[in-house]
């Protein structure tokens, strides 16, 4: 990547953290609105995927507000989960779940960049990431990134939105994200331009093969993706051989 390329990724992911930070204190609650509720049920599904009979030692990227290192150690006894997001507010805002779960033995939250991950080769038995993947700038660094950090035989599990592909629920779909969405979010949150987002970041995510390609490339094998609630959203999962 050459210097200006460079300085573009570096001002969107600015952009990027700036606009999370703002709607940090609403977050969870617009997850839940905006959802209908059933964004915990697909972290759920996520986090059973994860290797289970021993104590885990798991990444959760874009962690945001804590929701999936939460359900990490409730669903696997003497897990411990390392939070990373480049957002600061957002994981401000998930300090007192964390306290209220009487979890902070077990979870650790840090400031820090999916690209440039502050941690040595096969260190790690999971990643998870729910819902982050479209906002970081630099995804194949992102990939090759969790696929160093992960040890042999460990998986990563990312979770996202997706279009989907039967027409008349992707019509329903693209009204509610570009109509409905931007304005209940801007409404409780205050931040119109967030929700104008994320519909846009949504189309601009790459097709289901497409990013399992991407996975590959990155060192990943086996790759897999399963799709939740008539496409609407989609679990991708691949393992570090």
């Amino acid at each position: 990547m050459d210097r200006l390329e460079n300085e573009k990724a570096l001002e969107k992911t600015r952009a990027i953290r700036a606009m999370f930070g703002a709607i940090a204190p609403t977050y969870d609650t617009l997850n839940r609105l905006l959802s209908f509720g059933v964004d915990v049920g697909w972290r759920k599904k996520m986090v059973a995927r994860l290797p289970s009979g021993r104590p885990l030692k798991i990444l959760d990227l874009a962690c945001g507000t804590g929701d999936v290192g939460i359900e990490v150690v409730r669903s696997r006894p003497g897990a411990q989960v390392f939070g990373g997001d480049i957002t600061l507010p957002m994981i401000k805002a998930g300090l007192p779940k964390i306290e209220k779960h009487g979890m902070e033995n077990s979870i650790r939250f840090q400031g820090l960049s999916a690209e440039e991950l502050p941690y040595r080769d096969g260190l790690f038995d999971g990643i998870t990431i729910a819902f982050g993947i479209r906002n970081v700038v630099q995804r194949d660094l992102a990939l090759k990134e969790m696929a160093r950090v992960l040890k042999s035989g460990g998986t990563a599990l990312i979770l996202d939105f997706s279009m989907p592909k039967n027409p008349l629920v992707r019509a329903f779909y693209g009204f509610y994200f570009h109509r409905v969405l931007p304005l209940l979010g801007g409404l409780v949150s205050g931040n119109f331009e967030a929700y104008r987002y994320l519909p846009k970041s949504v189309e601009g995510f790459p097709p289901r093969g497409e990013f399992v390609k991407m996975m590959e490339e990155a060192g990943f094998s086996r790759v897999t993706h399963t799709d939740f609630t008539l496409g609407v959203a989609t679990l991708y999962q691949g393992f570090r051989e």
